[in-house]
C-alpha cells in the first residue's frame, strides 16, 4: 500500500509550521519510511501526548490496528481524538486471537464511541506460521499488514499505524519486520513514547485500559517447533480462562504436549501455592483437558520460552514483550 499520496517535494522538504508532517515522513526509493526523532525521548510526556495528537491531525484518515492491550487502545484513543470518524480502529480475529480479548476490544470502543469493525486473518493457512518457529510472529502480522493494507485500499484510507512503543525497539519482534515492509506508520515511536507513559497518559485520559496486563496471542503459550493448531490454542484458552475466573491478573499457560505449565505474576504467587488454591488450579486445568498441571516456581516472565534457544539465535533478556 501506498500510504499517503504525497509528493516527490516531500523527500527534500524541511520542517516548518506548514507541513508537520516532513518531522516524520521522507521517501526513499519511493517508499515511505520513519524519521525518528530522539530528541523527544526527553520530553515529559504530556508534551510528547501533544506532540502525538498534533502528527497524527496531519494524516488524512487512518486505520489503525488495536489489539485491546494497553499501547494500541491509547493510540486508537489518540487517533479518535485527532481525527474523529475519519479514524478506523480494526481488530483481527483469528482461532489466536481469545474470546477474553475480544470482550476487551468491544468494551473499549463501546466506552469510548470509536468508529470500529472487526476483520477476519488467516495465518493459520500458511504452513509457516503453523511450524511456530522463533520467527512466527513475522508470519502473523504480514497476514494482518495485508489485510489492513487491502481495507485501505478499498476504503481510501490514507494510512495503516499500529501500537509499537520506544520501548519495544529493545526486543526481538519479527512482527517489526512485517510492519516496515508494510510501512505501517509507527505515532508512539515516533513521538517517543514509552510504556510507563502510555500507562500513565491513558490513565489521565480515562481509559480502562491503562493497567490492563500484557497479553500476547495464544500461540505464544506454544513452545517453539510444537505446531500451532485451532486445538491446541482452544486448549490453552480454556485453561487461561479457568485462572482469571480464579481471581488471578498476570498469568500464562504454557503446554508441553498434554502438560500445563502455569506461569503466575510473582506478586501473586503465594496465593497460587496456597495448597487450597493450588488445588483449585489443577482441578480447574485438568477440566479444561489438561492431563497435569504444575506451577511454574519462577513466575511469570516475559518471553519465557525464548529460554530454550541456543545462544546464537536467543533474542535479548526482554525479548517477545508480553508473551
Amino acid at each position: 500500500m501506498t500510504s499517503f499520496s504525497i509528493s516527490n517535494e516531500l523527500a527534500s522538504c524541511q520542517t516548518s509550521n506548514e507541513n508537520h508532517l516532513c518531522d516524520i515522513l521522507t521517501i526513499v526509493n519511493n517508499r515511505l519510511i520513519h524519521i525518528r526523532t530522539p530528541e523527544l525521548s526527553t520530553l515529559p510526556a504530556e508534551k510528547k501526548e501533544k506532540v502525538l495528537l498534533a502528527r497524527l491531525a496531519e494524516i488524512p484518515s487512518l486505520i489503525i490496528a488495536l489489539s485491546g492491550g494497553a499501547d494500541s487502545a491509547y493510540l486508537a484513543w489518540g487517533a479518535h481524538q485527532a481525527l474523529g470518524t475519519r479514524a478506523l480502529s480494526v481488530t483481527a480475529l483469528s482461532p489466536s486471537y481469545s474470546t477474553h480479548d475480544r470482550a476487551v476490544v468491544e468494551d473499549f470502543v463501546n466506552k469510548l464511541g470509536l468508529r470500529h469493525e472487526f476483520i477476519e486473518t488467516h495465518e493459520m493457512d500458511n504452513p509457516a506460521y503453523r511450524a511456530n518457529a522463533p520467527d512466527r510472529c513475522y508470519f502473523c502480522k504480514d497476514e494482518l499488514f495485508s489485510a489492513l493494507d487491502d481495507l485501505a485500499r478499498g476504503r481510501g484510507f490514507a494510512a495503516v499505524a499500529y501500537g509499537v512503543n520506544a520501548d519495544d525497539t529493545l526486543d526481538f519482534r519479527p512482527g517489526h519486520r512485517a510492519a516496515t515492509e508494510h510501512q505501517v506508520l509507527a505515532p508512539l515511536l515516533d513521538a517517543g513514547l514509552n510504556k510507563t507513559e502510555i500507562r500513565l497518559l491513558s490513565q489521565r485520559a480515562g481509559l480502562p485500559t491503562w493497567d490492563r496486563p500484557a497479553s500476547a496471542c495464544l500461540s505464544s503459550r506454544l513452545p517453539y517447533g510444537t505446531e500451532v493448531t485451532p486445538e491446541r490454542l482452544r486448549l490453552v484458552e480454556r485453561g487461561e480462562a479457568a485462572l482469571r475466573a480464579l481471581g488471578f491478573r498476570q498469568f500464562r499457560v504454557r503446554l508441553h504436549d498434554n502438560l500445563a505449565r502455569v506461569e503466575i505474576a510473582p506478586d501473586e504467587l503465594d496465593r497460587a501455592f496456597a495448597p487450597q488454591m493450588a488445588t483449585a488450579i489443577a482441578e480447574r486445568l485438568k477440566a479444561a483437558g489438561f492431563a497435569y498441571v504444575t506451577l511454574d516456581l519462577e513466575g511469570y516472565r516475559q518471553g519465557s520460552l525464548n529460554e530454550t534457544l541456543s545462544p546464537v539465535n536467543r533474542p535479548s533478556a526482554k525479548a517477545a514483550r508480553g508473551t
